[in-house]
């Protein structure tokens, strides 16, 4: 216990799923947390939850598809708390259109872009400087695997994860000497599988990840001064399906 203790994070799309438990996680860990989701009721219920713990949290309601919002709430942030030393990139919205590539329509892709990897990019952006100021900055993103081994019937969604990782790779290279790391997590969790709607898993360890015992303990490792040495690499947690997949 005690392994973010004194640090300040923020948690996108933390209303629900890998994003409430990495929240949770952290806040046990003694991190103040800002919760940022889309639905004010689950953010209220997230911060209630760890405030019954013993825990410290701000919930901010956040629409991460305007630009706007990101940095009111990121103001929202500094200006209660006094700096930022963690983000984690988790939001996704599960109504975002999913396609074939030949039926693909930009309208479609640009949606998962507006919610995935341009809304990762404006949060990063507006919490650089703080970041920088930390002197141990930490960038989570979350990619998927699905954008690793191509699923199909996914095209927009498997292009914006990607394009994750390619902003994980630049940004980790570009704000290294900053002292910030950037890193990964492509999941295979019990959430991904309910709402995309994917087929029961066929990896090794036979099962989806849960959110609060397989994937938060992940993200809280890249965000603790454990993984103080790595940075533009994708962490895996997806009980070995990387090894049927790998490309």
């Amino acid at each position: 216990m005690g392994r973010l203790n004194g640090k300040v994070a923020i948690v996108t799309g933390a209303g629900r799923g890998i994003g409430r438990a990495t929240a949770k996680l952290f806040a046990a860990e003694g991190a103040k947390v800002a919760v940022l989701s889309f639905t004010p009721a689950n953010v209220d219920t997230v911060v209630e939850e760890i405030k019954a713990s013993g825990g410290t949290a701000l919930g901010v309601p956040c629409d991460v598809s305007d630009v706007e919002q990101i940095n009111a709430a990121i103001a929202k942030v500094v200006e209660t708390y006094g700096r930022i030393d963690i983000l984690v990139n988790n939001a996704f919205d599960p109504n975002a259109p999913f396609s074939s590539i030949i039926d693909l329509s930009v309208k479609q892709l640009q949606r998962n872009f507006e919610v995935g990897p341009i809304a990762y990019l404006r949060t990063m952006q507006a919490c650089y400087p703080h970041l920088k100021a930390s002197g141990v900055g930490r960038v989570i993103n979350f990619g998927s695997m699905a954008g690793v081994v191509g699923l199909v019937g996914y095209g927009p969604y498997n292009m914006a994860k990607e394009a994750v990782r390619a902003l994980m790779r630049t940004a980790a290279k570009e704000w290294g000497a900053d002292k910030i790391t950037v890193n990964n997590v492509l999941p295979v969790a019990e959430t991904w599988g309910k709402e995309a709607n994917v087929p029961a898993p066929t990896n090794p360890l036979g099962r989806y990840g849960s959110p609060d015992d397989d994937i938060a303990p992940v993200v809280l490792f890249l965000a603790s001064k454990d993984a103080q040495f790595l940075t533009g690499y994708s962490l895996t947690p997806d009980g070995g399906w990387i090894i049927d997949n790998a490309r």
